[in-house]
């Protein structure tokens, strides 16, 4: 505790007027606000597909082509930005990316056709790929282990609020200018707005105007129980990384499962409309897969924090939300050979929820795994492989949904999870190199 008090009397600037109580959750809630607004500008395109399908006869694999542009760029993305970031710094970092990916939102209003639309996803899908390395990396910053879950739950909702907010808004503005192109420019300034907001409220722990000095100590404290290596022993290249099975075992559980969500995300409006539903009026049957991977966000690492906290191991507490996560998956089978609207959206949200608890976990391995300067870049090359899953996947989706229709698609996605559960529960352990250098103990 000397040393804690020693860092917080060392700050070069003092909280003015007593600070803000609980300033770490108020970051929390700016890094979800931030995700809600990635999702709306990437939903903005799902949701006019119906509409944009017509006005330029894109078949599916056209569509797919899109999407893939998107996702070719995100992928890239997340493992270059995910090293800038741990360079950078999470405020200098995220400050950048957002402006970046809030301007070609707004410009791909600009666009007059496939290729067009292509480069604008692309450009869209570099910016909008540093979200989750720069959230991971905060969280890794400002909150203690044994809360850690739930905050990376709070961000990471943002993805499913995002994409259940942006069929009511995005239609709205369809219907209100009958015009697809000032959507893309309005929903695009979304992001400017929350900059303005980021750079006044996020600093780091240690120099926060704003942090009250028992909450600094907290974290601080929290810190060295944890006995995280200091920023010139924690740096890392991707080889360094790529070396510990715990890095596979933390890659694997996005590889695997985050093509199902980006699955939902990009093509249940379009499946929905080819299973014979007209998607105006079937909003409300549209919205529960997204809100209830909203609380399976929440119910994940509700529990998994609730476990670290009444004396779980970190890695035990998180394998104990992965497990039932991947089996709850298995329910998209039902969604896929029932009729009924209801029937598809309810299956839908119980497996939706079931992968957002697991992607809970599998979005806190790289805090709970690596010193903190790696943690960014271990995020980023988690979301490059998830991205390569992501586009083979995407590919596939289009292809048999041509050719075959949507229900092997559906059927494929709710046994893939399964895989991922294996690799964690045999790579995700402590090791001989647990406690030193860049890799901590779970």
């Amino acid at each position: 505790m000397e040393d804690v008090a020693r860092i917080v009397d060392s700050a070069p600037w003092k909280p003015r007027g007593g600070g803000i109580r609980g300033l770490r959750w108020w970051i929390g809630g700016l890094l979800f606000a931030s995700t809600v607004i990635n999702y709306i500008d990437r939903q903005t395109l799902s949701v006019l597909a119906p509409q944009l399908k017509l006005i330029y006869r894109w078949t599916n694999q056209d569509f797919a082509l899109i999407v893939i542009s998107f996702r070719i760029a995100y992928m890239l993305g997340q493992a270059v930005l995910g090293r800038v970031l741990d360079r950078l710094g999470t405020r200098r970092g995220l400050s950048l990316t957002v402006l970046w990916y809030s301007l070609v939102a707004m410009a791909t209003s600009l666009a007059t056709g496939l290729r067009s639309f292509c480069a604008f996803r692309f450009l869209l899908g570099a910016g909008e790929s540093a979200n989750w390395p720069g959230a991971t990396k905060a969280v890794s910053e400002w909150f203690p282990r044994r809360e850690r879950a739930l905050a990376v739950a709070l961000f990471d909702s943002g993805s499913s609020i995002g994409a259940a907010l942006a069929p009511a808004i995005v239609l709205g503005l369809y219907a209100l200018f009958h015009s697809w192109r000032p959507v893309f420019l309005l929903t695009g300034t979304l992001g400017l707005l929350w900059l303005a907001v980021w750079r006044w409220l996020y600093h780091s722990p240690e120099t926060h105007p704003l942090l009250r000095p028992e909450e600094r100590a907290t974290i601080l404290a929290d810190r060295l129980v944890e006995q995280r290596p200091s920023a010139a022993q924690s740096r890392a290249r991707w080889i360094d990384l790529l070396r510990y099975r715990q890095s596979w075992g933390a890659i694997a559980s996005r590889a695997l499962t985050d093509p199902v969500w980006y699955f939902v995300a990009d093509w249940f409006a379009i499946y929905l409309v080819a299973r014979g539903f007209k998607l105006e009026s079937s909003l409300m049957a549209f919205w529960i897969p997204f809100l209830a991977a909203d609380l399976g966000n929440f119910a994940g690492g509700g529990a998994s924090s609730w476990l670290v906290a009444h004396g779980w191991p970190v890695g035990r507490a998180r394998k104990a939300v992965i497990i039932p996560g991947a089996l709850g998956v298995l329910l998209l089978i039902p969604a896929a050979l029932s009729a009924n609207l209801w029937l598809i959206a309810v299956f839908f949200g119980l497996a939706t929820f079931s992968y957002a608890a697991f992607s809970t976990m599998a979005n806190t391995f790289p805090a709970d795994l690596f010193a903190d300067n790696a943690v960014a870049t271990m995020s980023g090359l988690g979301g490059a492989f998830s991205g390569l899953g992501t586009i083979l996947s995407t590919y596939a989706v289009g292809y048999l949904a041509d050719h075959y229709g949507f229900r092997p698609v559906v059927l494929g996605a709710s046994v893939v999870p399964l895989l991922a559960m294996g690799l964690v529960l045999l790579l995700v352990r402590n090791t001989k190199y647990s406690g030193q250098g860049i890799i901590l103990k779970i």
